[in-house]
């Protein structure tokens, strides 16, 4: 990664394990990742706007799965969950008429703000499922206790801790439908990428990520991405659509994704 590479990542912290000096594996720790970071915003303050500098994170942190096949000014983290929340206003009347759609579209802003600390951590950087959510899980108090625990009486960090902790435990129907969503965006920008490399790039390794979106609804929206994926890599001359190799699970993806096919 160059310098300028590191500027507009905002040199998030690598997903692996430290070291302690006699090169020892050393366990994350909230307050020394944080002390890593220049400027770091005043703490137990009454407006919200150490918190706004601290989420400004998320507008230059990349979105690291595309960084490892060359896509280094790709997405950032915010761009993927401002198109997110785009996605929940555009739900069919079968999903608003018995969603509580405001309470998706705010858990699509929130869902990945952890990484604004934690980086984007994917299923190949060797970190397990419960290790990342430990991470996320001490960001999010951080910000929403430490940062907003005294604006307005501590009611918004209230509200982002609690719209988090339900995406993450996804037992409700709208967090099952913002994690269809949070797919549903990936397999976009998949499509995307491989048309803006000209058919140079094949980015099938994502693609099983669409076969775990449970909503019929969202399921619609997946067949017509994979109906544009095939025109296109018939437009560059392929009469086969790279697939992946469903013959070689991927352990990482499922751990993260889920197993079982949709």
């Amino acid at each position: 990664m160059t310098a300028q590479d590191a500027g507009e990542t905002n040199a998030p912290p690598v997903a692996s394990e430290s070291s302690t000096p006699n090169g020892s594996p050393q366990a994350w720790q909230l307050d020394h990742e944080l002390s890593k970071i220049p400027y770091l915003p005043s703490e137990n303050t009454n407006t919200p706007v150490s918190f706004f500098h601290f989420i400004s994170r998320l507008k230059t942190t990349k979105r690291e799965g595309w960084r490892r096949f060359g896509i280094a000014h790709g997405e950032s983290i915010s761009d993927h969950m401002y198109r997110m929340a785009i996605m929940t206003l555009c739900a069919p009347p079968s999903l608003t008429s018995r969603l509580d759609m405001a309470k998706c579209t705010k858990m699509a802003l929130i869902h990945d703000m952890a990484e604004a600390l934690v980086g984007d951590i994917t299923p190949r950087d060797g970190v397990s499922k419960s290790e990342k959510s430990r991470r996320e899980a001490e960001t999010m108090d951080y910000l929403c206790r430490r940062l907003l625990g005294k604006v307005n009486g501590g009611m918004n960090g209230e509200e982002i801790r609690k719209l988090w902790q339900e995406y993450e435990d996804g037992e409700t129907d709208e967090s099952m439908f913002v994690h269809d969503v949070d797919k549903i965006e990936l397999m976009h920008q998949m499509i995307e990428y491989e048309r803006d490399y000209g058919g140079k790039m094949n980015l099938s390794e994502f693609a099983r990520v669409g076969t775990r979106i449970q909503l019929p609804e969202v399921k619609e929206w997946w067949k017509e991405i994979l109906a544009e994926r095939e025109a296109f890599w018939k437009s560059v001359g392929h009469q086969q659509t790279p697939q992946y190799d469903e013959s070689k699970p991927d352990r990482g993806h499922e751990e993260y994704y889920g197993s079982d096919k949709a």
